[in-house]
């Protein structure tokens, strides 16, 4: 099938400049890059090096404020941003929905979310925009994210059934809270805005040590909590064939973003680079 693949930009990677970024992915032969914020000079350079503009990040803490003064000056804020980066030409705006307060019970959370992201829904469908929450939990020990688990779509696309709001899909995520990620791709399907090409090894025997709660003494690896680590896709137990099938099947053509969390490709700029076309390579052979 054919998905257009990119990546978000890793720290390393990043601080070469985004000119520079562009045209090292472009001759990597990725199609877009995912970005923090989008600005005219973003843009530009995305232009001149001939690559896409994926996702742009949104910051949502406060949007899911205790404080309703707070909430209402940031959905204005939101539709601002939701203007300039539809007049540049963005359409996902990607979105972690962590709290303000991460000790905020998800109940209290999601009767805020109800408050707050219709409005925010609406304004995305006046600008073309699509919001694509993020499946990360959180940080422990609250995981405090509203919409990580199929209990929590299920009542959110309940209550703003708009295409307009949906889903990052991330495997990764899935495989390490133990949810089935293929069924979760059939039954949401329709709901994907953007995903992402992460990858999970669970750890069989630090998931013994420690089962499902982080490890006690620290992690053993970056990007883990002890019985799992974040990988790049095909080093991880994510079968990419059978994302593949199921988003062809569902007519999914849009983006598939490697998101570099891996401790084997992290630290320097010549390991960033490493990891993301080893993801790529991955990738290509069921995207391309």
């Amino acid at each position: 099938m054919k998905c257009r693949i990119g990546m978000r930009i890793p720290p390393k990677i990043g601080a070469e400049g985004i000119g520079r970024t562009a045209k090292w992915a472009a001759e990597a032969g990725l199609d877009f890059l995912d970005v923090p914020q989008l600005t005219p000079e973003i843009k530009q350079a995305c232009d001149r090096a001939g690559i896409a503009i994926g996702s742009v990040d949104v910051a949502a803490a406060k949007l899911l404020s205790r404080n309703e003064a707070v909430r209402r000056d940031a959905v204005e804020s939101v539709k601002r941003q939701m203007d300039g980066i539809s007049a540049l030409g963005g359409s996902v705006l990607f979105m972690c929905l962590v709290p303000e307060d991460p000790a905020l019970p998800r109940k209290e959370g999601f009767d805020i979310w109800k408050e707050t992201f219709p409005e925010l829904v609406r304004h995305a469908e006046r600008t073309g925009t699509y919001i694509a929450i993020e499946g990360w939990p959180g940080p422990a020990p609250h995981y405090p994210t509203l919409g990580c688990t199929p209990e929590m779509w299920r009542a959110m696309f309940d209550a703003v059934p708009s295409r307009h709001f949906g889903l990052n899909y991330d495997p990764s995520h899935l495989v390490r809270l133990g949810i089935d990620y293929l069924r979760a791709l059939t039954e949401f399907g329709e709901r994907i805005v953007h995903c992402h090409g992460k990858d999970t090894e669970i750890l069989h025997d630090d998931l013994y040590e420690f089962g499902a709660l982080p490890a006690t003494f620290g992690a053993k690896y970056g990007f883990s909590e002890g019985s799992w680590r974040y990988t790049i896709p095909g080093q991880g137990d994510v079968e990419w064939s059978k994302i593949a099938v199921r988003l062809d099947r569902i007519g999914y053509k849009g983006a598939i973003s490697i998101e570099l969390e891996d401790h084997r490709y992290w630290g320097s700029l010549e390991a960033e680079r490493q990891g993301i076309v080893k993801a790529a390579e991955h990738l290509f052979r069921y995207f391309r």
